[in-house]
């Protein structure tokens, strides 16, 4: 019996694991966009939790599996020595607002378009053709001259990576930091484990509870696949797991060129999403198709897919890719662009709100930033 070969299997692997992540986030509600909206208009921390939750588990596994040998994620794209500080910044944001004006972020899209809804196949075409012209295309010219100019050549300055360990090792004149990654892995992770099991909205709730844990052992999974079952001498898989802007963009073209192209980690996953949240919808009855409300939701639905495709590309992932896979690796980037992405999300929102009001574009802005503490609030009339 002829054994397949790695490209192969990590293919298969990851189109089961992604097909669980699609039916187990359809079926829990899980968005990262409804966790930022609970908190910002309603102060419920149950999604959010169940977010961080995800993290502190996928920091505190992988970096367990790093200790022990089993994988090597200082050979992932998260942790390079070229720190693209501003990339992290910008994108972060605009991903943030890209996915509050699509409803969703990249994953949840998927999710959505295995459900039937056609607003998120908008979002996701869009999505993946703006990602694809950022990476290849005209917009990479933006990348090139505006964001990556910026960047910071730790090497230069004598640090290995971006990895937060690496950095405080290097302040500290440390030459081996793999007691201290250890170490603040376990402190980061299991911090964070702690405050999102501290809050009775999320113990109360089984279904943010198996999301966090289902979400949180995925991405060590999505690790192992590449980093283990993926290695052979002459043809590796690249060191990868879960993320869904780039993948999403190499889907489309997969899809164009098929007969020339080999499918990846990456392709599959973004299948597998869409296929779990179809297969769960079907199970259930609860498949329907869902288009726009009009031109105004269409056009919104749109220009959330080019922010989220042209800022997850600039900031190296989204909120599943950066804010839980990157932040397993101890990345520093990783961590800006999580903050970013809330950030720019939770403008969006208040932005949103004041414009309910009929206000201009920059009175609607200016009062956003000044709810979030960023500018001053206008003064009150006696």
């Amino acid at each position: 019996m002829m054994e397949w070969e790695p490209v192969y299997r990590v293919a298969l692997l990851s189109l089961l694991l992604g097909t669980v992540f699609g039916a187990v986030v359809n079926k829990t509600n899980f968005c990262t966009m409804g966790a930022v909206s609970d908190w910002v208009n309603m102060g419920n921390k149950g999604r959010l939790r169940a977010w961080f939750l995800a993290i502190g588990i996928a920091i505190l596994v992988t970096q367990t599996m790093q200790y022990a040998g089993l994988v090597d994620v200082e050979e992932a794209i998260y942790l390079t020595a070229n720190f693209s500080w501003l990339g992290h910044l910008v994108g972060g944001c605009l991903f943030g607002v890209g996915m509050t004006l699509a409803s969703g972020c990249a994953n949840r899209t998927l999710v959505r378009v295995g459900g039937g809804n056609l607003k998120s196949l908008v979002v996701m075409i869009f999505l993946g053709l703006t990602a694809y012209m950022t990476m290849r295309g005209l917009l990479s010219l933006v990348k090139t001259n505006v964001i990556e100019v910026t960047n910071i050549d730790l090497a230069a300055r004598g640090v290995s990576d971006q990895g937060i360990p690496s950095l405080i090792g290097s302040a500290l004149g440390m030459d081996d930091t793999s007691f201290l990654r250890m170490a603040l892995g376990a402190l980061m992770g299991g911090g964070l484990v702690v405050f999102a099991l501290a809050g009775k909205a999320l113990r109360r709730s089984f279904n943010n509870i198996l999301a966090g844990i289902t979400l949180g052992l995925i991405i060590p999974a999505g690790w192992y696949i590449t980093g283990v079952i993926g290695f052979d001498d002459f043809d590796p898989a690249r060191l990868e797991s879960y993320t869904f802007t780039a993948p999403t963009a190499e889907s489309l073209m997969y899809l164009m060129t098929f007969t020339g192209s080999t499918i990846s980690f990456g392709v599959s996953a973004v299948s597998g999403v869409i296929l779990g949240s179809f297969l769960y919808v079907i199970m259930t009855g609860k498949f329907r198709l869902e288009t726009f409300a009009g031109r105004e939701d269409l056009v919104r639905h749109m220009l959330g897919g080019i922010f989220m495709g042209f800022g997850g590309v600039l900031a190296l992932g989204c909120t599943i890719g950066q804010a839980i896979t990157g932040m397993s690796t101890l990345a520093l980037g990783s961590l800006l662009t999580l903050v970013s992405i809330i950030f720019g999300s939770a403008l969006t929102m208040k932005f949103d709100y004041y414009r309910m009001d009929d206000l201009g574009f920059f009175s609607a802005l200016r009062l956003a930033l000044a709810d979030m503490r960023l500018f001053p609030s206008p003064a009150k009339k006696a």
